[in-house]
């Protein structure tokens, strides 16, 4: 039963500030919100590049960005508080009624329960080890167990009441980045009826990258034994990064493989990943979004997380990693090069591929895969 302070609720301001993948793994709680209480309207506060979930999530009425400088210390944000009080002013113009703070377990909710708190929002709730004082007016434990990060988002928002039966993740493509992505893949040539992978090289966190000559590997493996379509995918930031792949791919296997780093805007990015047989990638952002579009995933998953807390959540796929002693370091950099990875083989990974997409009964056409997938 919902908490009664939160039964008139009309205005409720979703906060999470860090990546991608880490808002993409709220949405089932951000459902379940809305499922509660439909006549609310939900604002995300959220990084830049989080912010771009909540644009494709249906349940989100609106998205505030903000780059909050408590949360990424290697971010060179201005060191004047002037950034913090006009979002406090833009916070207090809304008018709030409630907000609900989402951190991972590492994170501390409490810079972030202050902002409301100075913004006047009465009802403020989040999770917290930390004495909260009077900045949060619902303090929640998470029960002392391995949660993966659904499992938090759903755990908080339960402790006020709102549930859902619905936990997959929540991202809807719009039917026109589906259009734009098979115009532009008929103009590259893409030949439908071949299986087309994605490979995501790229990692905003250094420790979680698989070696980059590697993916080259992974590459030529999979044109060669699996006959695949490759796409190589990557942020603006990460053109070199695949260029320096591609440069390594075998000169005949590059005639099956496209590089669309830094060139596809996000919605249409997804519609690639929707539409794809199969996604390779690091633990980062595209994991999860292949995992909101039930497209199966090979992950080369550097054990500096959990990966029951952080793996993909409900689609096939296959997590690959070398049991390190160093195992859960949390660290963004390794020094240890990254033997966690490196000692997972290309070969390795494209047997998991092959394995996965025949599990999954993957085979079809890319073309009429984006004109039926909603």
């Amino acid at each position: 039963m919902i908490d009664e302070r939160w039964r008139s609720v009309r205005k409720v301001l979703l906060v999470r500030l860090d990546n991608l993948g880490d808002v993409l793994l709220m949405t089932p709680a951000f459902h379940a919100i809305k499922e509660t209480l439909p006549l609310a309207r939900l604002t995300l506060l959220a990084s830049p590049v989080g912010a771009q979930v909540g644009a494709l999530d249906p349940d989100i009425d609106e998205v505030i960005v903000y780059q909050a400088p408590w949360m990424d210390p290697w971010q060179k944000l201005p060191q004047e508080s002037e950034r913090e009080q006009e979002m406090i002013a833009r916070l207090k113009a809304g008018a709030f009624d409630a907000a609900i703070i989402f951190t991972s377990f590492r994170q501390s909710s409490l810079p972030a329960a202050y902002m409301c708190y100075l913004a006047n929002i009465p009802l403020r709730a989040a999770a917290s080890l930390d004495g909260p004082g009077s900045l949060l007016t619902t303090r929640h434990k998470h029960p002392e167990k391995m949660m993966h990060e659904v499992e938090r988002g759903l755990d908080l928002v339960a402790a006020i009441g709102m549930h859902t039966q619905e936990r997959d993740l929540v991202l809807d493509v719009p039917s026109g980045a589906r259009s734009a992505l098979k115009d532009r893949l008929v103009s590259y040539g893409v030949e439908a009826g071949r299986q087309l992978v994605v490979v995501h090289p790229g990692c905003s966190m250094p420790a979680r990258t698989y070696p980059w000559e590697m993916y080259a590997g992974i590459i030529d493996l999979l044109v060669e034994q699996l006959g695949a379509y490759v796409i190589v995918t990557g942020a603006e930031d990460e053109r070199a990064l695949v260029e320096r792949i591609l440069g390594q791919v075998d000169a005949e296997n590059r005639r099956s493989v496209r590089s669309m780093a830094g060139i596809l805007p996000f919605p249409e990015f997804c519609a690639l990943i929707q539409a794809a047989d199969l996604t390779i990638t690091n633990n980062t952002g595209p994991m999860h979004i292949a995992a909101a579009l039930k497209t199966p995933v090979v992950v080369l998953f550097a054990l500096t997380n959990p990966p029951e807390q952080w793996g993909p959540w409900q689609v096939p796929h296959r997590l690959l990693y070398h049991d390190v002693a160093c195992r859960i370091c949390y660290s963004r950099v390794c020094p240890y090069e990254h033997e966690c990875l490196r000692l997972v083989s290309p070969q390795m990974a494209v047997t998991a591929a092959a394995s996965l997409l025949a599990e999954a009964g993957k085979i079809g056409s890319v073309y009429t895969s984006l004109e039926v997938k909603r």
